[in-house]
């Protein structure tokens, strides 16, 4: 019998919440089929202990408590602690594992080249993406700017009240859909170590991720379907989900050659919040849809992507728990179904 998901995933505990433990938490819950049991630190205040709180993780002062649980298969001791070897020796389940001392700093090394590289990664996806958004978003800009500096131009020397007001108003129009385009793109371009935490609407999120997509191509005959089923909030970093979102919405049209029928969904499913992203494209090669979350794997021409794009989203999705599958076949379209657990809702 095939053994089930959980059966095949690594249950890891960590003690210690300073750098190591911080370091560890960011890199393992970037990792499928790796669960943290929890995190123990007897400081209160230590950086991992809100980052583990961030990701859901349980945390503790109760090393004994923590290391005794028999579901873990691995024990990594991070404290710098002489004392914890023995702590763990004494309470620890005899099929767990432990990892510490020299190969705990040798693998907190390796996390912090590894988490140094994947940030180099995302942001070089990112400016890639803006490249792309670049003459659409100069169209884009040039419009209302047009249309505002014709209304300045023409309240110039005005002095009919009603045509003043008239042309004001369409001047807060214009300048207020400029607002608009700029903090979607300052969403979308937002970098930086320390995650920003906050309530997100999903269908609202979608939404940016279209105006975005608009800027690196032609919406014009696509018609967009949303099936917006009422969803919790979640509490995440509203600039990664929105990575994901456009990241998938630009390479649905780009499959489409800007015709047919992008579907947006969301619901609840289970214990999970679902957003799907489908599109009526030519579809993926059976022998390319193992491979499409794979760093540097493209099937666009040279010069047309980096490869790192789906890389990067199925990275996110897992940092916050979730599950990313692509359902195509050759000539039927494909469909990214994205599954987060309701314990990441508001």
């Amino acid at each position: 019998m095939k053994p089930t998901a959980a059966e095949q995933s690594l249950f890891v505990v960590i003690l210690g919440a300073g750098k190591g433990g911080s370091a560890l938490i960011e890199l393992l819950t970037r990792c499928s089929g790796i669960r943290i049991l929890g995190v123990a630190d007897s400081n209160p205040d230590a950086p991992g202990l809100q980052l583990a709180r961030y990701h859901y993780i349980p945390t503790t002062s109760d090393i004994a408590w923590l290391v005794a649980r028999d579901e873990a298969s691995l024990i990594i001791d991070v404290t710098g602690d002489p004392a914890i070897p023995s702590l763990i020796a004494r309470h620890k389940s005899p099929k767990t594992e432990v990892l510490g001392g020299i190969a705990a700093r040798l693998i907190w090394s390796l996390i912090q080249a590894e988490h140094e590289m994947y940030e180099h990664l995302a942001h070089a996806e990112k400016l890639s993406t803006l490249g792309i958004f670049t003459a659409g978003i100069a169209h884009e800009f040039n419009n209302p700017l047009h249309g505002i500096m014709g209304f300045s131009q023409h309240l110039q020397g005005e002095t009919d009240p009603a045509i003043i007001s008239e042309y004001s108003r369409e001047i807060v129009t214009l300048t207020r859909r400029l607002s608009e385009m700029t903090k979607g793109l300052n969403l979308y371009a937002r970098t930086g170590q320390m995650p920003e935490i906050t309530d997100v609407q999903i269908p609202q999120l979608l939404d940016e991720a279209i105006k975005m997509a608009a800027f690196s191509t032609m919406l014009d005959e696509v018609t967009v379907v949303r099936n917006y089923a009422p969803v919790p909030d979640m509490q995440v970093n509203p600039s990664e989900l929105h990575q994901i979102f456009v990241n998938l919405i630009i390479n649905a049209v780009q499959a489409m050659n800007a015709r047919g029928h992008l579907t947006l969904s969301t619901g609840v499913e289970g214990g999970y919040l679902t957003v799907t992203i489908q599109d009526t494209g030519p579809g993926i090669a059976p022998q390319d849809l193992a491979r499409v979350f794979a760093p540097f794997f493209t099937t666009k021409e040279r010069g047309s992507g980096t490869g790192l794009g789906l890389y990067i989203v199925r990275t996110i999705v897992n940092k916050y728990g979730g599950t990313i599958e692509p359902v195509s076949q050759s000539g039927n379209g494909t469909t990214f179904r994205i599954q987060f657990p309701l314990s990441s809702a508001a």
